[in-house]
């Protein structure tokens, strides 16, 4: 980098107010899949807790890092009609509670 195309990027980010809009973090929840809705339930949320827990903390690292806001951080996941058509319940509720 030249320092035009510093001076170009700090002048976006002060006076246009440049940033990265959005990090999305995909995780997949196949692997969640299971006849009993209960279990299914209980392994989406240890494994989205589990993986996406410093996604905030780092998101916030590379916004730092880079000199440009990250105005949102979030998690896309497998269609959850996938795992809920897997087990063998007729009601989602415990699936979108556990998201």
């Amino acid at each position: 980098m030249d320092i035009k195309q510093v001076t170009e990027t700090i002048s976006m980010i002060e006076e246009q107010n440049f940033d990265i809009r959005t990090i999305t973090m995909g995780i997949s929840l196949l692997d969640c899949i299971d006849t009993d809705i209960e279990r299914a339930a209980e392994k989406i949320y240890q494994k989205i807790t589990t993986k996406a827990q410093d996604l905030v903390a780092v998101g916030d690292e590379i916004a730092a890092e880079l000199g440009i806001p990250i105005v949102n951080k979030r998690v896309s996941v497998t269609p959850i009609s996938l795992i809920g058509a897997a087990t063998d319940s007729d009601d989602y509720v415990l699936l979108a509670k556990a998201l």
